[in-house]
């Protein structure tokens, strides 16, 4: 059986391309992830009970774990999406996104290259997909975007070890022969992701009648897209994608995080009235727009995204299908339909609190 290491399978964008491969291939999905905060095994609780579906707990800078991973199980493919991803956390604590994006990353490259060698005159049919992130590229200005030749630029922890990431899979394609693809991507959205990040803290928050933090001025842009869409994409450049190049993936959806936020709490009304929600009630307040917040913006703050997906569209024929109304749409009723989920995954030390300024580094 075609079998597909998925490191980082039980997070936010790794789970739900499980569901997909699984869903819509005839592959055995072994799913790695170390089970930190912000992977969980209730993100693929329904796949449980599917033959295909084998899960290790493993951290992929363990170079003797992922090397016997590799050899109980024969991958065909590797699909990197574990990463520590969240910029905050990376201000706070740089050094485990060195280790878990760098120095993991390397791990699974050294353990390909080796079950590279064991295929022989399979080989050719292996391949190594790096998940990374428009954030390598920095920010742009008012207008342009960026396309798969944009010089990179990080300028935050987690964007400097995305990046150190990527160019170490590019240098084991052209050292070393490995058959590797990169894709970087916009902001996704979407089921499953974990309640630090801008849309699901939004919503959560509103719901519970607690402020709306948002950074700054509130006009930072970001190219926004649904994490389905982003996960089809995936597929699309595994089994199609030219071996040694990357492509970006973007949404087509440029807002500020200001219009996010009142898109959220317009949606919110529609589903959940602020007049009928006893947490504004108490709170005294009448819109969920009134819950708004301007804070202290996040050092170092990128401007500005946006992505030029024409490189896939033309190569692969992918193009987003959701629009971000109607993302959001299905994003706020997901949440609202799945709260004991929202309490499970944050009943540990994150409670939605202010991270990002620094003071614990």
């Amino acid at each position: 059986m075609v079998t597909w290491i998925v490191t980082g399978g039980a997070g936010f964008i790794g789970s739900n391309f499980v569901q997909l491969a699984l869903a819509e291939t005839d592959v055995r999905v072994v799913v790695v992830d170390s089970l930190t905060y912000a992977g969980n095994l209730q993100n693929l609780g329904s796949l449980a009970n599917d033959p295909r579906f084998h899960f290790v707990q493993a951290d992929i800078a363990d170079a003797t774990a992922v090397d016997q991973i590799f050899r109980d199980y024969g991958p065909s493919a590797v699909l990197n999406f574990a990463a520590e991803s969240h910029v905050d956390r990376s201000i706070d604590a740089p050094g485990t996104f060195l280790q878990t994006n760098v120095v993991g990353t390397f791990t699974l490259l050294e353990a390909a290259r080796d079950q590279l060698r064991r295929l022989g005159s399979r080989a050719s049919d292996f391949r190594f997909l790096h998940v990374s992130t428009d954030e390598v590229f920095g920010s742009l200005g008012p207008s342009g975007s960026f396309s798969e030749t944009t010089p990179y630029a990080p300028n935050s922890p987690y964007s400097a070890t995305k990046a150190g990431a990527d160019h170490l899979v590019r240098a084991y394609h052209h050292t070393f022969g490995l058959p590797t693809l990169i894709t970087n991507c916009s902001n996704n959205y979407g089921p499953y992701q974990f309640p630090e990040k801008l849309i699901p803290l939004m919503i959560l928050n509103a719901l519970e009648g607690r402020d709306l933090p948002i950074y700054g001025d509130g006009q930072n842009v970001r190219d926004w897209i649904y994490v389905e869409d982003h996960c089809r994409g995936i597929l699309q450049v595994l089994e199609h994608g030219r071996v040694g190049e990357s492509y970006n993936l973007g949404g087509s959806s440029e807002r500020t995080n200001l219009e996010i936020v009142d898109i959220l709490c317009a949606e919110l009304e529609k589903h959940r009235p602020a007049g009928e929600n006893p947490a504004l009630t108490e709170r005294g307040t009448g819109t969920y727009t009134e819950l708004k917040r301007f804070v202290p913006d996040r050092p170092g703050h990128d401007r500005r995204y946006a992505i030029d997906s024409g490189k896939i569209e033309r190569e692969l024929g992918w193009k987003a299908a959701h629009d971000l109304e109607r993302g959001l749409e299905r994003t706020v009723a997901w949440y609202l339909e799945n709260a004991d989920w929202c309490e499970a995954v944050t009943s540990g030390a994150y409670r939605r609190q202010r991270l990002g300024l620094g003071e614990s580094g």
